[in-house]
């Protein structure tokens, strides 16, 4: 699926990683695999805005990993629901789809990286809570 317009949220981004480092703590997540945030997106797809988070995840790593993708599964909702959600509060930002994407290094978007392990998971925002979105 290809973009009509992507906005990076620098100013943003960058505040969330600066408490983030401020504080020496990553997102804890149920499988215990360390997380970092690495970017976020405002992505307009057709008439939708989706919202990007891309975190880096090194042990879902095809040969060397020790997440598979039923464990991140749980991960991925976690992250929307403890840092996604907060972040659209925090920076008063709306969409319409969440995607929640995990690769175990960090990749150019939109670029094929054939080499990289990557799980993504998409939600819709109702009542405050990730409902996940089948793709």
């Amino acid at each position: 699926m290809t973009s009509v317009l992507r906005r990076y949220c620098i100013g943003a981004f960058v505040g969330l990683a600066t408490m983030a480092q401020a504080s020496g703590e990553a997102p804890e997540v149920p499988s215990g695999q360390p997380i970092t945030l690495y970017e976020v997106l405002i992505d307009t797809v057709g008439a939708q805005s989706w919202l990007r988070f891309r975190f880096i995840a090194p042990q879902i790593a095809r040969d060397t990993g020790t997440i598979s993708y039923e464990d991140a599964a749980d991960d991925m909702e976690h992250l929307c629901q403890s840092v996604a959600l907060p972040y659209l509060r925090e920076y008063d930002l709306k969409g319409d789809l969440i995607v929640i994407s995990l690769a175990d290094q960090e990749t150019e978007f939109g670029q094929s990286h054939p080499e990289a392990s990557q799980f993504f998971d998409a939600f819709r925002i109702e009542n405050e809570i990730c409902i996940w979105e089948a793709f």
